[in-house]
């Protein structure tokens, strides 16, 4: 797999919110975080890219492209004005918070790369390296009180010479995916128009208001707020060094297509009834079953040649769901900051590796789903012990993205995105639906070079199976 060999530096510049009629006054100088966002809050930050067709040069991306992305960019951030903004976060007993001044600025970089557009935006293996080199990069800061400065969002645009574009986004998660797919929407659709059709955006505006999102235990902000300055504790020693360790990793997407899912559902579901009947559900989800294949995927994959005492380990599975339709009561769709709660599944490695799986996967998963729905915040108490817990004494495998965000209907004015990617670490999954065909998806998925050939083969060997009456397990 070749390296990338040139990246060349373009232009790199601060693009500020465009000024507010004279007749409107922002009075928000600072942005407090709500209970949601503390147990997200510091140094972690998501990498999407979106890969657009773009036969063009350099140079004529600069002469006509260019400006109507910063100005749409601009406009737009008179809107999402807390990105151009900081989280800043004073030592104890001092809460986080956005801060945002007349001077804030969002950091735009351009870049010309003769990388292989065909390649980086396709489904195949490809190393992290290759990706990291499209997306922006961030700077930190501590002040001389010991408060932590982390930039809210950073973007780079990067012209595959003659073949593409990339444009890529590095937010903080004192926003969750959807909100950050509301504000690339908005960005996209305003470019789109030449930066004049702000109909989007006036047809949904962020919420900003801290008050629509209420505690329901009452007690939580406090948890995780103590949870937040144990976390807080342990930051300096890791941004000293935060330069990517990509070693011999490799991103590839796999695409399961909607009838592969149904299979999934109707053969689970079939196997789970036959051995208990009274508590097998009607219905499994999308989410469900793709992620019980992949997980079982994996954990055949890696740990394939184990013995028997590292086969009773545990393995974790964690994802977020979105709280916006389970706490009772309305809270806006475009509320901006995050509106998560974190789901934890548990099994010992045999257990997947096992003929029984898929089964098992499945069953936890759902259990996990189900018991989100009717208690949000259940363990949230242990949110961040169970956390410490799965990386020390386990192996993790966390959920980063989802296929509701639609993030294919993101078109800057270059038709739809040919890929859009998620980078991550290879403790990570990522979701996104699928392009081509409606109702399928894409799944993300991090390995060493050398397995993917044999996870590839074990994730087809377990469509196959489904798709075989005869065959009884997975």
């Amino acid at each position: 797999m070749a390296e990338v060999r040139t990246h060349k530096l373009v232009e790199k510049s601060d693009v500020a919110p465009a000024s507010l009629p004279s007749s409107t006054t922002r009075t928000t100088s600072s942005l407090p975080l709500s209970f949601l966002d503390l147990p997200l809050a510091g140094p972690v930050y998501v990498k999407r890219q979106f890969f657009y067709q773009f036969p063009h040069s350099t140079h004529h991306f600069c002469e006509t492209t260019l400006p109507t992305l910063k100005h749409s960019l601009s406009l737009i951030l008179q809107h999402f004005f807390p990105l151009a903004g900081n989280l800043l976060c004073p030592p104890p007993p001092h809460k986080p918070f956005i801060r945002c001044t007349d001077d804030d600025t969002v950091p735009l970089t351009i870049v010309e790369s003769n990388a292989d557009f065909n390649h980086l935006s396709s489904h195949h293996p490809k190393s992290l390296r290759e990706l990291d080199h499209l997306n922006p990069g961030l700077t930190f800061a501590t002040m001389h009180d010991g408060t932590f400065i982390f930039p809210l969002v950073a973007l780079q645009a990067t012209v595959l010479q003659n073949h593409g574009l990339c444009i890529a986004i590095t937010y903080c998660h004192v926003m969750d995916g959807k909100c950050c797919n509301h504000f690339m929407k908005s960005w996209s659709s305003l470019c789109q128009s030449g930066g004049v059709d702000l109909t989007l955006l006036e047809n949904s505006p962020p919420c900003f208001d801290r008050k629509v999102l209420r505690d329901p235990r009452g007690g939580l902000e406090d948890i995780f707020l103590r949870d937040y300055f144990e976390e807080r504790s342990t930051w300096k020693d890791k941004l000293i060094d935060q330069s990517p360790k990509h070693g011999e990793y490799c991103k590839a997407t796999i695409v399961l297509g909607r009838d592969d899912i149904e299979g999934l559902k109707r053969w689970v579901l079939a196997q789970w009834k036959k051995n208990e009947e009274l508590n097998s559900p009607q219905y499994l989800s999308k989410f469900v079953v793709v992620c019980a294949l992949v997980w079982t995927s994996l954990v055949k994959t890696r740990c394939k040649d184990d013995d028997d005492d590292e086969d009773v380990k545990e393995e974790y599975f964690r994802f977020a769901a979105d709280c916006r339709g389970l706490l009772g009561y309305g809270i806006p769709e475009t509320y901006f900051g995050n509106c998560l709660t974190l789901c934890y599944a548990m099994l010992k490695r045999n257990e997947l590796k096992g003929e029984d799986g898929f089964v098992n996967a499945v069953k936890v998963i759902e259990k996990t789903v189900s018991d989100v729905k009717s208690e949000p915040f259940k363990d949230a108490e242990d949110w961040r012990a169970l956390s410490v817990k799965t990386f020390v004494l386990g192996t993790p495998l966390l959920v980063t993205g989802s296929p509701k965000f639609d993030v294919y209907e993101t078109d800057f004015g270059f038709g739809r995105p040919t890929k859009v990617e998620m980078v991550h670490s290879l403790k990570c999954m990522s979701l996104a639906e699928s392009r081509d065909e409606e109702g399928g998806v894409e799944v993300g998925l991090v390995c060493k070079s050398a397995e993917f050939e044999y996870l590839f083969y074990v994730i087809e060997q377990g469509l196959q199976t489904t798709k075989n009456p005869q065959c009884v397990n997975y």
